[in-house]
């Protein structure tokens, strides 16, 4: 057969042109590798789904890509709300795992040790699955490079062993307060003081000297309520289970924490030298800010913020005691009598699966006739632009940390009401410390209702430690802040470490060799 006289010079351009595309997509793909590939995999609870996706928000921010992961369950509650974040930004998407319970679970407060317990054994399986392939191909979705780094959430241990046992860098997220994660990492010394476990019926003003830095003002009652709960031994589970917990991040890559050194400067200095690496980054929301919507699995009335438009400065109390906290009929009579009797107007978040089994419908009414055109009720507020309100004087909260981040980046002044875990160590800061709020814990009677929340409306010289916590916090996370830097300085971390792709260190069983410390 006889070929054309150009065959071979078309030949050779061809290969030249496959070769010349064939290095500049092994430059993408390095170049893709080089920024990174993180999965951020938060509890699936509103707290933690919140503060999370603002880090992956200033994570995209930085170049790298995020893959976050979610429960099938909480994706469907944001429904078209994620979709929507991710078709804005090429470098984010939203997957999701089981998390083992039947989609009509209630996965209430209550319930918190099964659906933990369900995550562990049943979605850490979905878990392993899904990142071996976004490890292997990046996943289906086009354009992704395979994950190089995990930031998962600290509270579930398996899905950062799980990252290493693959071969991928895992570091710990704890979405509570650095003060209460410090409380957590004094148990063994609480228990040597003879500190715990507490007397039955002992008296909970009695000061603790076991947790380092805060001897002169905690007491038992400040302690995070699994702590404060233990009156028998150091046997008991929930005691177990936050230990390992705890002690696991000892041994993750890294910890972050949304917490900034002006609030928390002091527990961060009693931390760092028990971890391999620290990272302060936070408040996140005012840093890197997610939309809304994209973060919270109740639908916000948005309603309220046009009534808030027509009430007067500083005249409203917020009302919102979280997406977890459940208040008996007997709690929510106080707190309404004592609502209607300081003489403000209020906006009161209800959930209604908030008091018991009572009506919600009936609640509402209940509040809008006592409070008679003073009152508004709603299901979920769009709580950062209530916060950030003119109209609004101060913050009755459970005092859970992104509502007391919140809160400090605003200037408001706060009463704490805490529910549990980290809620009770924190409203003592707002208290003892920052001295930006009242804390009213174990007190449920409209009288202390009325007074303390007359006061924080009131009170110049609380208003005048808020607003300065406020200043301080803010120039944290403005460019050359001590956050930012922290945040920039993180992101540098992850990169390293995508480039290195973890595997120097990485051990078979997902330990760490001795070159790694």
């Amino acid at each position: 057969m006889e070929l054309p006289p150009n065959y071979r010079g078309v030949t050779l351009a061809r290969k030249a042109q496959c070769k010349r595309q064939s290095i500049l997509l092994e430059i993408e793909r390095t170049n893709m590798a080089a920024a990174g590939h993180v999965l951020v995999f938060p509890a699936p609870a509103q707290g933690h789904i919140n503060c999370m996706m603002h880090f992956a928000t200033g994570l995209v921010a930085a170049g790298l890509h995020v893959t976050f992961l979610h429960s099938d369950h909480s994706l469907r509650r944001l429904g078209g709300a994620a979709a929507a974040l991710a078709a804005d930004s090429p470098r984010l998407r939203f997957l999701s795992v089981t998390d083992g319970l039947a989609d009509d679970h209630a996965r209430s407060v209550g319930d918190l040790h099964e659906l933990a317990e369900s995550i562990r054994t049943k979605g850490s399986v979905a878990y392993r699955s899904l990142l071996t392939s976004l490890v292997r191909a990046g996943g289906s979705t086009a354009g992704f490079p395979p994950v190089t780094c995990v930031v998962a959430d600290g509270i579930m241990p398996f899905s950062i062993d799980v990252a290493e046992e693959i071969g991928v860098p895992a570091l710990a997220f704890r979405t509570v307060s650095a003060c209460s994660l410090l409380a957590y990492l004094s148990i063994p010394r609480l228990f040597e003081l003879g500190e715990m476990p507490f007397p039955a019926g002992g008296d909970l003003d009695v000061p603790v000297r076991g947790v380092p830095g805060m001897e002169s003002f905690l007491r038992r009652r400040d302690l995070p309520s699994f702590l404060r709960g233990c009156t028998e031994n150091q046997n008991d589970p929930m005691l177990q289970m936050l230990n390992e917990v705890t002690e696991h991040s000892r041994r993750a890559r890294a910890l972050v924490l949304n917490t900034a050194a002006s609030m928390e400067g002091s527990a961060l200095a009693y931390i760092e030298p028990q971890m391999r690496d620290v990272f302060a980054i936070g408040p996140l929301h005012a840093m890197s800010p997610a939309p809304a919507a994209a973060a919270s699995l109740w639908s916000a009335d948005d309603g309220c913020i046009p009534w808030l438009d027509g009430q007067p400065d500083r005249s409203v109390v917020y009302v919102s005691l979280g997406s977890l906290t459940v208040i008996t009929l007997e709690q929510f009579t106080e707190f309404l009598s004592g609502l209607v009797a300081v003489g403000f107007a209020f906006l009161w978040v209800l959930r209604p699966d908030m008091v018991g089994a009572s009506q919600s419908v009936a609640l509402h009414e209940a509040v809008t006739a006592a409070g008679d055109s003073r009152a508004r009720v709603v299901e979920w507020a769009p709580q950062q632009d209530v916060l950030r309100h003119r109209a609004v004087g101060c913050f009755l909260t459970h005092a859970g940390w992104n509502s007391t981040q919140e809160a400090a980046v605003e200037g408001m002044p706060m009463v704490c009401w805490p529910f549990f875990a980290d809620q009770q160590i924190n409203s003592r800061f707002v208290g003892a410390v920052w001295r930006t709020g009242l804390d009213m814990k174990d007190v449920c009677d409209r009288a202390v209702v009325e007074r303390m929340v007359r006061e924080a409306m009131e009170s110049a010289e609380i208003r005048a430690s808020a607003q300065a916590l406020a200043r301080q916090v803010r120039r944290d996370v403005a460019a050359g802040g001590s956050s930012a830097a922290e945040f920039e300085r993180l992101v540098g971390f992850i990169k390293e470490l995508s480039m290195t792709d973890g595997k120097p260190g990485v051990l078979q069983n997902g330990g760490v060799s001795n070159n790694q410390q």
